[in-house]
C-alpha cells in the first residue's frame, strides 16, 4: 500500500531525524509511491509565519521532488470526505490528511497518537 506522510514525518525524513527508526526509513524508501499533501506545505508555511518553525518553504517543496515523493493536491473529493470523517481529532490539517488517505486508499504514516481512532488508515510510528 502506498503512503502519505504526515507533516512531522515528512520534516523528520528530510532532516534525517533519529525520531524515525531505521525500519521506518526503510519502509518509506521501499514503498512504491510516497505522497506529501499540499496541505502539509500549507501547514508548514503557517508555522513559519507564526515563528513556530524555522525553514525555507521553497527548499522543503523542492525536497518533495528530490526525495522521490509525489505531491498530493487537495481536491474537492478530499474536502467532501471531511463530512463523513468523525470528529475524533479537530486539527484541520490532520483531518484533511486522514480524508486524503481514505479517499486515495493510502496509509498515512504519523506520530500523532490522537489519530488512532481513525483505524488502520493511520499507521502510528513505533
Amino acid at each position: 500500500m502506498n503512503l502519505l506522510l504526515d507533516t512531522h514525518v515528512f520534516l523528520w525524513f528530510v532532516i534525517q531525524s533519529p525520531r524515525l527508526s531505521k525500519t521506518i526509513y526503510h519502509q518509506i524508501e521501499t514503498t512504491p509511491v510516497v505522497y506529501i499533501s499540499a496541505a502539509s506545505l500549507w501547514e508548514i508555511v503557517i508555522k513559519i509565519q507564526l515563528n513556530k518553525l524555522a525553514a525555507d518553504p521553497n527548499e522543503l517543496a523542492a525536497k518533495i521532488v528530490d526525495s522521490g515523493f509525489q505531491e498530493l493536491p487537495v481536491s474537492v473529493l478530499h474536502t467532501l470526505a471531511l463530512e463523513r470523517l468523525p470528529l475524533h481529532h479537530r486539527d484541520p490539517f490532520d483531518r484533511i490528511l486522514v480524508a486524503q488517505a481514505q479517499v486515495e486508499h493510502l496509509r498515512m504514516l504519523t506520530c500523532d497518537a490522537s489519530l488512532k481512532p481513525y483505524g488502520p488508515v493511520c499507521q502510528m510510528l513505533p
